[in-house]
């Protein structure tokens, strides 16, 4: 039976509408789809940057509804009373478990070169869907600050043994007990000590102390190849920011180390792709010992290095390796220098300092220095081909000349905060692939393109927006600064009364806590970070920014923040049992019109999460209601909260059991 409206059609088309008016009509179709899909798209988006009607006005009410409403997720039901099913737990040989870095897998699949250690999510097909258990001797981490110094050793992929094998480092090492790991300050670097070698970079740069770094600019340190942690450790007490990222290792890894002791690390390389960071994001590049050789592939990994440093940033190289026996500090200099020498002048560094092994450039801050080279060996980036950093393979050109954010880091102000002048520098701004341009016919306004890009079930190939308004940000921020004062009210008795890791112990008071390494896992502006800092919470955060969204990385980088760009619907780059908190605003709102798995999302969270860790979702109803059903085959113990504000937002808080079998 026709309908009225192909009875209509008929009408005035006859029975057989022409071909023109298929086409005429697929084109309205999905016009009508881009507008009103980018402004659903938009609406999640807005909703997750900027969390509406979660006022925690009544938090006795809030504290009452809680034990009203606590779940035990074990005990859930689905359907006509069916319990749900719980996962499995992975085998032994799974415990510490990285996804997209299998070495063999990837040397099968033809890479080399040092690609087989690179990250290769595209080869991950068909993994068993099952919970990473801890391995047997582990143990929940030392409570900061004590766990800074002290692991133990059964949580991390080291033995005893290799570490008595590691020649100089083991006297900087020692083994307090049979199951403990000690760490001073003297590890990892070859010199008199962390301090002195701070100290001396400082002085390198004409500053007077280390504590003068962020009068000079530096307020966010990359440390690549990072050893054991430390030189980050000693920054982090002067309030620096030192993230460490460094390849997978299978046994001894430095990030998995580095995460063990509460310090920012993740797994990343750049043998053939880019750090997962924007152009212009860190005040200095250091790299002592790292084994890296600069010039090799035409410098590309040099140029990476250019393509991550701020205007007028530094990188550090301390090489003892280059330093032939019984030459003079003149021969060193060249010995080390000469391969690279060339190479840094085109990236427009200049050598600033060198002492000993040390060696020292300054990338410059002048935009005209690129234009006065000598030679034009290293091209200048075309505008847009550094729009976006998500693993993308490494390109041999100057990046970041064009951006707005081109500001050197010793003419910015010098408050821990950034002003409406520097969050301007954020402001809106677009760039459009081949992808949407091949749409441009079918759609000659720019505005009806603009809009279908967004909507696309492939967009993060094409347009992506970051557009900051001084006004938004600073009221993201009051937002956050309510909501860490009842999360953490809400997680204190849970985590403090008569919990079962802490028997026998006096209730500490925050900081010190368990709490210690967070992610946000959909970060907007950073605001949960600045909330945590002003409260003087000792945690740190890994702000990810979700690859589908719009581009706020640079300005959580900007703000002196740990982060990264990252795709939820992949693995995130660390060693299972990382973090001791989870955090997700909007994320699961945002996830559901993505081709993403939420049970693999589930079970990404399980493993990077600590046993007893914490996770937070906010979410709306119809999105919580689904968290549930995952976090009861994951097995975790959960609350939702309703905040009694008369919005449709809740809270989902999970704790991930100690499964030990």
């Amino acid at each position: 039976m026709r309908s009225f409206w192909f009875n209509k059609l008929s009408m005035i088309f006859g029975p057989k509408p022409p071909l023109s008016w298929l086409i005429l009509s697929l084109i309205s179709v999905l016009a009508l789809i881009a507008l009103f899909g980018s402004s659903s798209s938009n609406a999640i988006d807005s909703e997750s940057r900027r969390p509406v009607s979660l006022i925690y006005t009544n938090y006795r009410r809030i504290k009452e509804q809680a034990a009203v409403d606590y779940l035990e997720l074990r005990s859930m039901s689905v359907g006509g009373g069916t319990r749900q099913k719980e996962l499995g737990l992975c085998g032994k040989e799974r415990e510490n478990f990285v996804p997209c870095h299998n070495v063999s897998v990837n040397l099968l699949s033809g890479f080399k070169e040092g690609e087989e250690f690179d990250r290769h999510c595209e080869l991950l097909r068909g993994a068993e869907r099952c919970l990473v258990r801890p391995p047997k001797d582990y143990n929940i981490p030392l409570r900061w600050p004590s766990g800074r110094d002290v692991i133990w050793s059964g949580n991390v992929k080291i033995t005893k043994d290799q570490f008595l094998s590691s020649g100089s480092m083991t006297k900087r090492l020692m083994l307090l007990e049979e199951n403990q790991i000690a760490f001073h300050s003297e590890d990892g670097l070859i010199f008199d000590g962390v301090k002195d070698y701070s100290r001396q970079l400082a002085e390198m740069i004409g500053l007077g102390s280390d504590t003068e770094f962020p009068q000079a600019g530096v307020r966010i340190i990359l440390d690549i190849n990072c050893g054991f942690g430390s030189f980050g450790a000693h920054l982090l007490s002067l309030k620096i920011m030192t993230v460490c990222i460094a390849a997978y290792e299978a046994t001894g890894s430095q990030v998995q180390l580095s995460l063990e002791r509460g310090l920012p690390a993740m797994i990343g390389n750049f043998i053939a792709r880019q750090l997962p960071y924007p152009s212009l994001s860190y005040d200095m590049v250091h790299c002592a010992q790292g084994g890296i050789i600069w010039d090799e592939k035409d410098g590309m990994s040099l140029t990476e290095v250019d393509r991550v440093l701020k205007p007028g940033g530094y990188f550090v190289l301390t090489s003892p390796t280059s330093r032939p026996q019984g030459s003079s500090s003149r021969g060193k200099t060249r010995t080390l220098t000469n391969p690279i020498e060339e190479l840094t002048q085109q990236l427009c560094w200049t050598l600033l300092a060198q002492q000993d092994e040390t060696f020292i450039w300054q990338k410059t801050g002048d935009i005209d220095c690129y234009a006065s080279r000598k030679h034009h060996a290293i091209q200048l980036c075309k505008e847009g081909d550094d729009s976006e950093s998500y693993y993308h393979p490494l390109v041999p050109c100057i990046s970041g000349t064009s951006s707005k954010r081109w500001i050197a880091i010793q003419n910015r102000s010098s408050g821990s905060e950034l002003s409406s002048d520097e969050i301007k520098v954020h402001g809106k701004s677009c760039f459009l692939t081949a992808l949407c341009l091949s749409l441009l016919p079918c759609f000659p306004s720019s505005k009806i393109s603009f809009q279908f890009c967004i909507v696309l079930p492939f967009h993060n190939f094409g347009f992506i927006i970051a557009g900051v308004e001084p006004g938004e940000f600073f009221e993201d921020l009051q937002f956050w600064r309510s909501a860490v004062n009842n999360y953490w009210s809400l997680l204190t008795p849970l985590i403090f009364s008569d919990h079962p890791k802490r028997p026998g112990d006096e209730d500490p008071l925050p900081p010190f806590n368990m709490i210690r390494n967070v992610m946000d896992m959909n970060a907007n502006y950073g605001g949960l970070n600045a909330a945590l800092l002003e409260e003087k919470k000792s945690v740190w955060v890994m702000n990810v920014v979700p690859a589908r969204t719009s581009n706020v990385l640079p300005l959580i980088l900007d703000r002196g923040f740990s982060g990264a760009m990252h795709d939820w619907c992949e693995p995130f780059p660390t060693y299972p049992r990382t973090y001791d908190m989870l955090h997700a605003n909007g994320l699961l709102s945002l996830l559901t019109s993505e081709r993403c798995s939420m049970i693999d999302l589930f079970l990404e969270m399980d493993r990077i999460l600590r046993p007893e860790g914490w996770v937070i979702l906010s979410d709306k109803i119809g999105a919580i209601e689904m968290a549930r059903t995952f976090a009861a085959q994951v097995r975790w113990e959960a609350r939702v909260i309703d905040l009694q504000n008369g919005s449709d937002q809740r809270l989902l808080v999970c704790q991930k059991p100690f499964l030990k079998k």
